[in-house]
């Protein structure tokens, strides 16, 4: 599993340990961590302008949606700026976003001179490891 694969499930490992192990509640588990992601991901202006939006498309009321803020919305909040800092992005589908949301983890030159250049990066990056880690 990819570093960024590893760190959603750390992410969601709240909602994940609520469920009762089938399939339904995992999988409505992980879809209510990736809402949740992507509205830590932006400013909090966004993020309001979204809630309104997922209120009216899900028809939910001023009390369900309260309940959903604090009860799921505001720990995975507080949990994202734990992993991954206060970073906000503009898009999802750049290498710099997917190398920013790894865990930072220290590696050590031995690791990075006995990967082969033309090997993938080992960052996850999607990107050979001489033009991604290895240009440093």
């Amino acid at each position: 599993m990819g570093a960024m694969a590893e760190a959603m499930v750390q992410y969601a490992q709240p909602l994940i340990d609520a469920t009762d192990g089938s399939i339904e509640q995992l999988n409505k588990a992980l879809s209510l961590s990736g809402v949740c992601f992507s509205l830590a991901c932006v400013s909090e202006e966004a993020r309001e302008q979204m809630l309104s939006e997922m209120k009216v498309d899900h028809k939910l009321s001023d009390d369900e949606l309260e309940s959903f803020r604090s009860t799921i919305l505001m720990p995975l909040l507080q949990r994202y700026n734990s992993l991954f800092g206060s970073r906000q992005f503009d898009g999802f589908d750049d290498v710099s976003f997917r190398r920013s949301m790894q865990p930072i983890v220290e590696s050590s030159a031995d690791e990075t001179s006995t990967t082969d250049r033309y090997a993938p990066c080992p960052c996850d990056s999607g990107l050979k490891y001489k033009f991604c880690c290895g240009k440093k």
